[in-house]
C-alpha cells in the first residue's frame, strides 16, 4: 500500500512539473527544445496522410453505400464483431418489383414482356453492385481502417511519450540553471543527462514509425490500383447489361394495343383503300417491320452527320454494325420505329439505334 501511494505520488509530481513546462512555453517563460526539421517534416507528412485517410474512407463508405441507417448498423456489427446480414441492392429490389407488375399485368403483353426484361437487368445490376461493394470493401476500406486503428495509434502513443519526453527534459534544463549549490548542480546534470538519453531514445521510435508512413503510402497505392480496377469491372458489366437490354427493347414492338381493350377499337383497324398507294409511297419498310437495305433510299433533305457513341455489333442484314467515334449519315423514314435511324457508311446502309448516337448536325 506503501509502495502504491509513493508511487502515485510521484506520478502526479511528474504530471504537475510536465504541465508547469508546458505552460510557460506557451507563454513564453521558458525555452523548448526544438525538433530538427527532418523530424518535423515527417510529423508534418504523418498528420496530412492520416486527416486524408479518414476524408477518402468516410467518402468512400458514403459512395458504396448512401444510406446513414444502413453505414451505422454495419457499424455497430463490426464493433461487435458479427457478419453483417445480406442486404438486398435497390437494383435488385426493382427489379423484382417490376417482375411482380409484369404477372400482374400480363407477361405476354408488350408492357409485361418489357418489365420482365428491364427487371431482370435491374436484378443483374443489383447483383454487380453488391459484389463491387464486397470487393472494394476488402481490398479498399480495410487497409485504410487497419492503417487509421492499428498504425495511426502505435504512432500517436509514441508521439505523445515522446512529447513527455522532451517536457522532462527542458524542466530538467530549467532546474539546472536554477540550481546554485555544487550538489545541487550536479544532482540536476545527472538528470539532465537521463532525461536526455530518454527522449533521444524515444526521439528514435517515433521517426522510424514516421518513416514507416512511406510503407503505408505504398500499401495504399497498391490498394487504390485495385479499387480503380472493380470499379472498371463493374461499370463494364454495367455497360453490357444495360447494351443487351437495349437490344432487346429494339425489337420490341412500338405499340401497345395489345393493352387496349378490344372493344374500344374500331371494327377496322386497315388505313382507308384511298390512302394504301400513299403510305406505300413513303414508306419503303414492309408490314411485318423487316428493311432490305438495298430498297432504301435517303430523303432530298433531313439527313444528318452523327458520330457514333459506342461499338455495336449488327444483329441482322437490316442493321449497321457501327464502331465508337465514327462518322456515319443518318436520316428517318416515315413509319419507323423512333428509337431507330437509317445509318449510311460509304456503300453500306442499315437500321442503327439512336441511343448509340450523338447528332452533329
Amino acid at each position: 500500500m506503501d509502495f502504491n501511494v509513493k508511487k502515485l505520488a510521484s506520478d502526479a509530481g511528474v504530471f504537475f512539473t510536465r504541465a508547469v513546462q508546458f505552460t510557460e512555453e506557451k507563454l513564453g517563460q521558458a525555452e523548448k527544445t526544438e525538433l530538427d526539421a527532418h523530424f518535423e517534416n515527417l510529423l508534418s507528412r504523418a498528420d496530412s496522410t492520416k486527416n486524408w485517410t479518414e476524408k477518402i474512407l468516410r467518402q468512400t463508405e458514403v459512395l458504396l453505400q448512401p444510406n446513414p441507417s444502413a453505414r451505422v448498423e454495419e457499424f455497430l456489427y463490426e464493433k461487435l464483431d458479427r457478419k453483417i446480414p445480406s442486404r438486398v441492392t435497390n437494383g435488385e429490389l426493382l427489379g423484382q418489383y417490376m417482375t411482380e407488375a409484369a404477372n400482374d399485368f400480363g407477361p405476354s403483353s408488350p408492357y409485361g414482356q418489357t418489365l420482365i426484361k428491364v427487371g431482370e437487368t435491374q436484378k443483374r445490376l443489383g447483383v454487380a453492385e453488391r459484389d463491387f461493394i464486397h470487393s472494394s470493401s476488402i481490398n479498399f476500406l480495410t487497409p485504410l481502417r487497419n492503417f487509421l486503428e492499428g498504425d495511426w495509434r502505435t504512432i500517436s502513443k509514441e508521439r505523445r511519450i515522446l512529447q513527455n519526453r522532451r517536457l522532462d527534459l527542458d524542466a530538467c534544463k530549467a532546474r539546472l540553471k536554477k540550481a546554485k549549490a555544487a550538489e545541487a548542480k550536479a544532482a540536476a546534470e545527472h538528470e539532465l543527462r537521463v532525461a536526455q538519453t530518454e527522449f533521444d531514445r524515444q526521439a528514435e521510435v517515433t521517426r522510424l514509425l514516421l518513416e514507416g508512413i512511406s510503407s503505408t503510402h505504398v500499401n495504399h497505392l497498391r490498394c487504390l490500383h485495385e479499387f480503380a480496377e472493380d470499379q472498371a469491372t463493374y461499370f463494364a458489366q454495367c455497360y453490357q447489361y444495360m447494351v443487351d437490354l437495349q437490344k432487346q427493347l429494339g425489337r420490341f414492338p412500338a405499340t401497345f394495343v395489345g393493352n387496349v381493350d378490344a372493344a374500344s377499337l374500331p371494327l377496322s383497324t386497315s388505313p382507308p383503300a384511298a390512302t394504301l398507294p400513299l403510305l406505300q409511297a413513303v414508306s419503303p419498310i414492309p408490314a411485318d417491320g423487316t428493311l432490305n437495305p438495298a430498297d432504301v433510299k435517303p430523303p432530298a433533305s433531313g439527313t444528318r452527320k452523327a458520330r457514333a457513341l459506342y461499338d455495336y455489333e449488327a444483329a441482322d442484314s437490316s442493321e449497321l454494325a457501327l464502331m465508337a467515334d465514327e462518322l456515319i449519315t443518318v436520316y428517318s423514314l416515315p413509319g419507323m420505329d423512333p428509337d431507330w435511324l437509317i445509318g449510311e457508311r460509304g456503300n453500306k446502309k442499315g437500321k442503327v439505334p439512336v441511343t448509340y448516337l450523338e447528332l452533329l448536325s
